[in-house]
């Protein structure tokens, strides 16, 4: 290493090749990266949403760090393969190949437009306006395409974390809200009339404002961990949804409390057709999953759901009008009696809507054991094994068809498991070959 250049010593053939492997392994690396990135659910979303306030400024900043983050990438490409063309014209190369190869590997040799950076809102190297074009070592390249993903992914992650979390739980509480608000009015508590009534209508249009700006604005919605550098540290900021929540639970203490006021009959007549509603609706959802596990289940024994309790909705029309009529003497035990019952009903119906469903929840176990010892051997570098991969296809097959004999398929995962654990004891027991020993299960 006795010339110099430039870049400092040049690089003999050995060192060239070790840079071409690592900075190939960073390509493929990059690569998958960014192509997780293009298909991540929260960019899709986010490209297709009419987005306001915080997270449409910080959206067009992650945008066009993509657009340049693929800028980079195809730079990075292309001095990669003028690298690789120029070591792979001799297998000796001579002293002025390995000076130009020095210079590419280790010189400020990729020159990228800026035109992409000058003009999106990106943010630029040095923090300036951007430049025509930037000239970059392939080191740092690596180093700004890295710093460019990590804010990209974090904000696209902290969106996606919100959009996940907020709107399915205002949803929920709305609907509580509509159910309370139906309660009120069946006892009288009505806005303008009760306190009550007023906080109900507060709570629904805090709770549409509320949705309205998580979805045009999710990142008003985030709260970033404190010290983490990872991309999408931190979790959802649910205070107003927590707040409104308190103060619709509130508000049913309030409308529990003017129920206790009336009869206490009636209070436990609504609650019982409510217990019946619930079991009514879960064993019309068992009947809908049975349906879907006897078209997707083959070879599997489905128990029968039974009908709705009609006895005891006649029995509960019968104890609404002893309520009418006053004849307390005959509803009193005819309502302790359909308390038991309903709430038996109630147990039934679950207890239908998880026996049906079990094979569905046996499929998807068996679907996750398959996949979770796939990325065991994909990382453990045995992703290409011939008998690997037929067992873990005619696995996936019977998985994912329609009807699935969970019988069989669970043989085949098994199959594919021993295999598995035949090939990596094997390459445990032969000395310097595979990959490095795993000593984790496949969720690891």
């Amino acid at each position: 290493m006795g010339d110099t250049g430039p870049t400092g010593p040049v690089m003999d053939r050995d060192e060239v090749d070790r840079a071409l492997a690592r900075l190939g392994a960073e390509h493929e690396a990059i690569e998958t990266s960014l192509l997780a990135l293009q298909d991540h659910a929260g960019r899709r979303l986010l490209e297709g949403a009419e987005l306001t306030g915080v997270t449409v400024e910080r959206w067009a900043t992650a945008e066009a760090s993509i657009t340049l983050l693929w800028t980079y990438f195809d730079a990075y490409t292309g001095a990669l393969r003028t690298t690789r063309e120029i070591r792979s014209r001799r297998r000796w190369s001579s002293r002025e190949d390995l000076a130009e190869l020095t210079e590419l590997l280790r010189g400020e040799a990729v020159t990228v437009a800026g035109s992409a950076a000058a003009t999106a809102n990106a943010p630029t190297p040095h923090g300036g306006p951007g430049r025509l074009s930037e000239r970059y070592s392939l080191v740092t390249l690596v180093e700004r395409m890295n710093q460019l993903y990590a804010t990209s992914l974090d904000m696209v992650v902290a969106a996606d974390a919100v959009w996940s979390a907020l709107p399915a739980r205002i949803d929920l509480l709305a609907a509580e809200l509509q159910r309370t608000r139906k309660l009120a009015h069946s006892v009288g508590v009505r806005p303008g009339e009760h306190p009550a009534g007023d906080d109900l209508e507060r709570i629904t249009r805090t709770l549409t404002r509320l949705r309205e700006r998580v979805v045009s604005d999710p990142l008003a919605f985030w709260l970033p961990a404190q010290g983490s550098s990872a991309p999408g540290g931190g979790r959802p900021d649910t205070t107003v949804y927590d707040r409104e929540a308190r103060a619709l639970e509130e508000v049913r203490r309030e409308i529990d409390a003017v129920l206790a006021v009336r009869q206490d009959a009636e209070q436990r007549i609504v609650r019982l057709r409510d217990v019946l509603s619930r079991a009514d609706r879960t064993l019309a959802e068992a009947r809908t999953a049975r349906g879907e596990v006897l078209a997707k289940i083959a070879a599997t024994e489905v128990p029968v759901v039974g009908g709705p309790p009609i006895v005891l909705q006649e029995q509960l029309a019968a104890a609404a009008e002893y309520r009418r009529h006053a004849q307390w003497h005959r509803l009193s035990p005819l309502l302790e009696s359909l308390e038991e019952k309903a709430e038996d009903e109630l147990l039934r119906a679950r207890e239908s809507l998880t026996a049906v469903t079990a094979p569905l929840a046996v499929r998807a176990e068996l679907r996750g054991r398959l996949d979770a010892y796939k990325a065991k051997m994909a990382r453990l570098g045995h992703a290409e094994d011939p008998e690997l991969v037929e067992k873990y296809e005619k696995a996936r097959r019977m998985l994912w068809s329609a009807p699935c004999d969970l019988r069989v398929a669970e043989q085949a995962v098994l199959r594919y498991q021993h295999a598995a654990a035949e090939l990596l004891g094997s390459a445990r027991r032969v000395p310097g070959q595979g990959g490095p020993v795993d000593r984790t299960g496949p969720g690891a």
